[in-house]
């Protein structure tokens, strides 16, 4: 008889024995007197129970408990490859970093200070004059705070040739400080055959110093 067959056969004997119990007849006061399969049958029940209470007080916080302490090794392996990057690339980053610092000295020092806008003013005027521009004026507005610079706007209004103003605008750019043109406006004149009016607006900028930051 093979082990298939044998345990098929417990179990509907065991079946049988169960259908043939009643439990009213059951003396509850002398569990001792119970049939072998009803005391196996509440043996497996009070078993299963008692997994399922374990599993749920005890087992199943654990079993959180350990997937928190997985994600937290995780995310320190990602820490750590971070680290060990860093610290193997420690040279090279600080090599970057002063080449930062020097384009960075090397754009604030192209930035106006106050006593140095006038100069600057003096040199849009020379390189429109140079470019045979007639100034109809030229006016430095209220400065504008950023977050870390101070923008300093300048209306122009100038009269020329479309080739000047264009060797005026190329000029401007060519200037030792910063400055930027926005808000372009060009007109003919109508009375002038070949000399056209040009608004625009430049902006210059200059560092916060510690006092204004």
């Amino acid at each position: 008889m093979s082990l298939t067959n044998a345990v098929s056969e417990k179990l509907s004997s065991w079946r049988e024995a169960v259908s043939e119990v009643e439990i009213d007849q059951l003396d509850w006061e002398n569990p001792g007197s119970w049939p072998s399969v009803v005391k196996v049958f509440i043996l497996v029940a009070v078993f299963a129970i008692c997994l399922v209470l374990g599993y749920s007080f005890f087992t199943k916080a654990q079993v959180e408990q350990l997937n928190g302490i997985q994600a937290k090794e995780e995310s320190l392996k990602v820490e750590f490859k971070q680290k060990a990057f860093e610290a193997a690339n420690l040279d090279a980053l600080r090599k970057q970093m002063e080449e930062m610092q020097k384009i960075f000295g090397a754009l604030v020092s192209q930035l106006p200070s106050d006593t140095e806008v006038p100069g600057l003013l003096e040199d849009i005027t020379a390189t429109g004059v140079d470019n045979g521009l007639e100034f109809q004026s030229i006016e430095l507005q209220s400065e504008l705070a950023q977050e870390f610079y101070i923008e300093l706007p300048i209306d122009i209004d100038v009269t020329g040739s479309y080739h000047d103003l264009g060797a005026f605008v190329s000029g401007i750019s060519g200037l030792p400080r910063i400055v930027t043109l926005h808000d372009f406006e060009i007109l003919p004149i109508a009375e002038r055959p070949g000399v056209m009016a040009m608004k625009i607006l430049a902006k210059t900028y200059r560092y916060k110093d510690e006092g204004e930051q």
